[in-house]
């Protein structure tokens, strides 16, 4: 049986960022991937899963040299974000120029922020990556997990980190619980090609029955994205072409620019998850393992890569000191750190979510002031943008 110090179930987006943030520690890392994203080509028609990159993460994935990776594929960088209700004289533009930074972040594929976190974590040296690596079994222990692969090796672990997505091995095998509902809503999601240029703008239109937005890509591409019921939802879906243009034309908003084509199209259900706890004896949650937030503001992966930036500090931290840096009393300083901040951004957007989601006049014309007044909030809107760009604590 191999021993490892570390190994990371899951080597996705947050899974493999961690691994290249703990490179050359001493400590010997494992990383079990299932599947490889598909290559990059600049060719290829854009990808319905997109995230919207703060420039905290984009900071984070420049340190451990993933960022320039996801430069060299494409991002699309927005320096203004608009938010309003059916009536669109009743919003707030939030500006880049306001906080005094480039731009609000980039819309990213995921499998391009994904290709660039690997190939950092290969440059490393240090990392061993494997993949496919499908993981038969996991057996926690707090002081030596072990875990069986199916091709019948053997893995033992001192530190267990779970990075393995919202339905984590990992997690149950540390019998780890979670508290979870499902949104009344899914998500129709649109990778489009555009009348006109590459936009610098993302919005959100809040209506009774969901949000509808609007993300976009590089050149003349877009993603759309459509909240709605789920019967609704599987309507649209099953509208050819034309029909479905004509349904996004008519529903989006007027400054949505003409749809071209379609170059692919997708749904999903919506589900909020937060583990119970984060942390055990020789196991630690990062990512969609731990917490699963309504993708109102694509903010999910940003609060994954907060994540492994806090977990991988926690670890070597401690490692440097001479600490038992897989202990629970150790690992529960990461726990402190990030459980009440992804606790706090989950019921913010649930309250946009549900707020925003009735047509109840009381509240309705509360939610009209409220956008009024943030609109020109002065100082206050500056600091509240650079909050949730990652650039405040």
């Amino acid at each position: 049986m191999e021993h490892r110090d570390i190994v990371i179930v899951g080597g996705g987006m947050v899974g493999s960022a961690l691994a290249a943030a703990l490179s050359g520690s001493g400590l010997s890392v494992t990383v079990l991937e299932r599947e490889a994203p598909a290559p990059f080509a600049p060719d290829q028609a854009p990808d319905l899963r997109v995230s919207a990159i703060s420039p905290a993460s984009a900071a984070f994935l420049q340190r451990i040299g993933a960022w320039d990776q996801v430069l060299a594929m494409r991002a699309a960088p927005y320096r203004r974000m608009q938010v309003w209700e059916q009536d669109e004289s009743c919003g707030t533009l939030f500006d880049a120029a306001e906080a005094g930074v480039p731009e609000l972040g980039h819309i990213v594929e995921n499998r391009v922020v994904q290709l660039a976190a690997t190939e950092a974590l290969l440059a490393k040296g240090d990392i061993d990556y494997r993949c496919p690596a499908v993981v038969s079994d996991i057996v926690y222990r707090p002081q030596a997990s072990q875990l069986t692969l199916s091709d019948g090796s053997q893995l033992q672990t001192r530190l267990l980190i779970a990075a393995d997505g919202a339905r984590s091995q990992a997690r149950e095998a540390a019998g780890i619980g979670i508290t979870c509902w499902d949104y009344p809503m899914h998500a129709l999601v649109l990778a489009c090609h555009l009348d006109g240029e590459q936009q610098d703008i993302t919005w959100q239109r809040f209506t009774p029955s969901g949000p509808l937005a609007f993300l976009p890509l590089c050149g003349d591409a877009a993603s759309l994205v459509w909240y709605h019921r789920p019967e609704e939802v599987r309507r649209l879906l099953a509208l050819p072409d034309d029909a479905l243009i004509a349904a996004v034309s008519q529903a989006f908003p007027r400054k949505l620019p003409g749809i071209k084509r379609i170059a692919a199209r997708g749904s999903f259900g919506l589900t909020r998850r937060h583990a119970q706890c984060y942390v055990r004896d020789g196991v630690a949650l990062a990512g969609d393992a731990a917490h699963t937030i309504h993708p109102l503001a694509g903010q999910g992966v940003n609060l994954g890569f907060q994540d492994a930036a806090q977990l991988a500090k926690t670890i070597l931290d401690a490692h440097a000191k001479g600490e038992d840096w897989a202990s629970e009393k150790t690992l529960a300083r990461y726990q402190r750190a990030r459980k009440p901040a992804n606790l706090a951004m989950q019921t913010g957007m649930d309250a946009f979510c549900y707020g925003f989601g009735n047509d109840i006049p009381p509240l309705k014309a509360l939610r009209g002031l409220g956008l009024r007044l943030a609109d020109k909030a002065g100082p206050l809107k500056r600091e509240a943008i650079r909050y949730a760009l990652g650039l405040r604590a």
